[in-house]
């Protein structure tokens, strides 16, 4: 399934930018730690298929700057509000990851938990790599993700092993490289169980360094798969 994020200084901004994602994709990956004051009763409300809300936090390359709890207590609001899918770092303080878990199975995990991992210095070895899934499973993730970043090509086969790992033992997994050496693997990574990948509206709205645009990767995998790819929908 390709996500595409979803950026805004406003609610408004955020409100045509995920009108515009959802007619290219049927999910939507809404960030709102770059937005000020996000109206998300207003934002899941127009929603047009899945959406995913992420705070990301300034030291996992996100914009929030407020305090750890305002942080949880937007989280809890889109659970409350039915986001299908939220988004926390793996080092989020465990009391504050521990409420978001609880709220979560109170309310009958409707929403599903990723929890997330990014190494913006490089790519950690396959043992490494292994023992950070089977962290975050044990906080409660539903699906894990792992984002590294390639310093050559070889650390694309160590994300792409461990998707393949994951897959293998029917377990929900989101995991790329990111960066210029980095591409291969958000090609490739659906092809080897990565339930997510996530691609940009357009060069100015990337999210993150190596990220395709939605054009590009649909071009890409029609070439790759033929003309009648479409990508699957629903699956999640």
């Amino acid at each position: 399934m390709i996500c595409i994020p979803v950026t805004g200084k406003t609610t408004a901004e955020a409100a045509i930018s995920m009108s515009q994602a959802f007619s290219l994709s049927d999910a939507v990956e809404l960030r709102i730690d770059g937005m000020q004051a996000p109206d998300l009763k207003r934002l899941l409300r127009s929603k047009k298929g899945k959406i995913l809300v992420t705070n990301r936090r300034s030291e996992e390359g996100g914009a929030f700057a407020e305090s750890e709890n305002h942080r949880c207590e937007l989280l809890l609001e889109a659970i409350e509000l039915g986001a299908d899918m939220i988004d926390v770092e793996l080092g989020t303080d465990k009391a504050i990851l521990k409420k978001i878990v609880d709220t979560i199975k109170e309310k009958g995990e409707r929403t599903e938990l990723i929890i997330s991992f990014h190494d913006f210095g490089g790519t950690p070895g396959t043992r490494r790599l292994r023992s950070i899934f089977e962290e975050a499973r044990a906080e409660g993730a539903h699906i894990v993700k792992i984002v590294t970043m390639a310093r050559n090509l070889q650390d694309n086969l160590k994300i792409l092993d461990l998707l393949q790992w994951a897959e293998n033992s029917h377990r929900k997994i989101i995991g790329f490289c990111m960066g210029d050496k980095g591409k291969i693997s958000r090609i490739a990574a659906p092809l080897f169980g990565s339930c997510i990948t996530y691609a940009a509206l357009d060069n100015e709205r990337a999210t993150a360094p190596g990220q395709l645009t939605v054009q590009e990767a649909k071009m890409i995998y029609r070439l790759l798969i033929g003309d009648g790819f479409t990508f699957p929908r629903g699956e999640m």
